[in-house]
């Protein structure tokens, strides 16, 4: 499984990776970007399985850069790894397409049951 993160922050991409590995996602190819128009080429040339990207970057933000690869006809599962989680986000997020929302702080327990709940990870 091939699986993208995009955070403008290395830290928070590192502790995410880390926490899907503890999830069982060891086995995993880990792609980063840090902002929304590095992370829309990357899913053109490498065609991820997942994609997992923050809401707030700068150059193309989160919900921008999902618009932007539906808009391309682009299905691949898509989650918010984010630390708003308000109703108004999650509306908006799954009304462009975003498949789950995860709000911070998160567990590896937390994103095993979000990716299962998604049908994204067995």
């Amino acid at each position: 499984m091939k699986i993208l993160v995009a955070d403008d922050s290395r830290a928070m991409r590192m502790i995410v990776i880390r926490q899907l590995r503890h999830a069982g996602l060891d086995d995993a190819e880990f792609l980063q970007a840090e902002n929304g128009f590095d992370a829309l080429e990357l899913v053109r040339r490498e065609q991820p399985d997942l994609i997992l990207s923050d809401w707030n970057m700068p150059e193309m933000n989160g919900l921008e850069f999902l618009q932007a690869l539906r808009s391309e006809g682009s299905d691949t599962p898509f989650g918010f790894v984010t630390s708003e989680g308000t109703p108004d986000m999650i509306r908006m997020a799954r009304s462009a397409g975003a498949t789950f929302l995860i709000a911070k702080p998160f567990t590896p327990e937390g994103f095993r049951e979000t990716l299962e709940g998604a049908g994204v990870f067995a």
